[in-house]
């Protein structure tokens, strides 16, 4: 068989000589610009302005969005690259370009029209702004049909009051993409996404929470008290904001697969270190054979998990249809992510129980990668919709 490096299912899996490259420019930021204050930043749980400008200006935050708007043109398995190798290292500074480049941005660049891109995308694509995505609320977590904020059209603008409560990046953002009901009586149906700006008069921030992990990944609740957003901030027509957020999602949850796969690669690398180092029994524990079964089926799920998120990142590139594979590919790396740091753990012993080794840290990141971007009960949900609608 040809090898033609499209990375292909069923054709090709490797990357092509751009990627790699990309992969291995990408590990090293990680190792010089972020590995150094991961502790720093987890401790004092303080948002990494310095590293977020530069992730911007290196393209890491704009990397599919097409140059002319100030991205770095890149493909969604390019994307997936990025946001693996940073969570290898840091699955917190990956969280926020999730929530930054994922969520807000990719909602303006699939759903805004040109006035809008034109004005939004650059910013946000180079970090000069960062973007915050906004449709949990206190009462509304996976029904987010349920949310009781609104937006009630006065004139040329809608007023928006509501609570939105688990926002990534909400303390540091200056540009929200929210969504709110405009129309009451027509459920999920009338629910419309605005773009709203941090200086319009009432929007505030209120309770930043006190995580047990991705603790440099700033989560703020936001409010909205009587903001008056214009009509020409609306993306796309009225009604349509949860319709879009689910496509923002199924695009989403590709991203955050890689970082699950990123997470897990990092803690199951420190592990294997680990084994190699600690010697019990008059030999290192490396050589038993509990740990190094331990150490395989990790690597073996870790590979499984990469594979179905690039063949979902794959799928993206080409514009197919990825409601399925996304959330396949979410439920499965995010799971996996969650096994893979306990057994770090368990190898580990003790130590794995202290802050003086990564996978303390990489073990309470991981738990919200199978809530956040939709429960692994949500994944199921979708999966099983799919399968017995085909």
């Amino acid at each position: 068989m040809a090898n033609n490096n499209t990375l292909e299912p069923g054709i090709d899996f490797e990357f092509t000589e751009e990627m790699n490259l990309l992969k291995k420019t990408v590990r090293q930021f990680a190792e010089t610009e972020v590995k150094p204050f991961v502790m720093k930043y987890d401790e004092a749980q303080e948002f990494p302005t310095e590293t977020v400008k530069k992730m911007g200006e290196l393209g890491f935050l704009g990397a599919a969005i097409p140059t002319e708007l100030g991205g770095a043109g890149l493909t969604a398995i390019e994307s997936a690259i990025i946001m693996e190798e940073i969570s290898r290292v840091d699955p917190s500074v990956a969280l926020i370009i999730a929530g930054h480049s994922g969520l807000c941005l990719q909602h303006i660049a699939m759903f805004g029209n040109e006035d809008q891109k034109r004005r939004y995308v650059p910013d946000l694509a180079t970090g000069a702004k960062i973007g915050s995505w906004c449709l949990t609320e206190p009462g509304a977590g996976s029904d987010a049909s349920g949310m009781a904020s609104t937006a009630v059209l006065d004139g040329d603008a809608y007023v928006l009051n509501g609570t939105k409560t688990f926002i990534t990046n909400g303390t540091h953002a200056s540009t929200y993409v929210v969504m709110a009901k405009t129309d009451l009586t027509k459920g999920n149906r009338g629910i419309s996404a605005l773009i709203v700006e941090r200086d319009m008069k009432g929007v505030s921030v209120g309770k930043k929470e006190n995580k047990m992990g991705m603790r440099a990944s700033d989560t703020a609740t936001m409010m909205f008290d009587g903001v008056q957003v214009p009509k020409t901030k609306l993306l796309g027509n009225e009604g349509e904001g949860y319709k879009q957020a689910l496509g923002v999602l199924d695009s989403g949850r590709v991203g955050i697969a890689a970082l699950c796969v990123g997470l897990a690669q990092g803690a199951f690398e420190a592990a294997l270190k680990y084994s190699k180092e600690r010697r019990a029994f008059g030999k290192f524990i490396s050589e038993f054979q509990g740990i190094q079964f331990k150490l395989a089926d990790m690597a073996t799920d870790i590979e499984a998990a990469r594979l179905l998120t690039y063949r979902a990142a794959v799928a993206k590139t080409k514009g197919e249809n990825i409601n399925l594979i996304a959330s396949e590919a979410k439920l499965y790396a995010s799971e996996i992510a969650q096994r893979v740091t306990t057994e770090a753990i368990q190898i580990h012993g003790g130590y794995g129980f202290i802050k003086d080794f990564p996978v303390e840290k990489f073990y309470r990141d991981v738990k919200i990668l199978t809530i956040g971007e939709g429960t692994s009960e949500v994944q199921k949900m979708v999966i099983a919709k799919n399968l017995v609608r085909s």
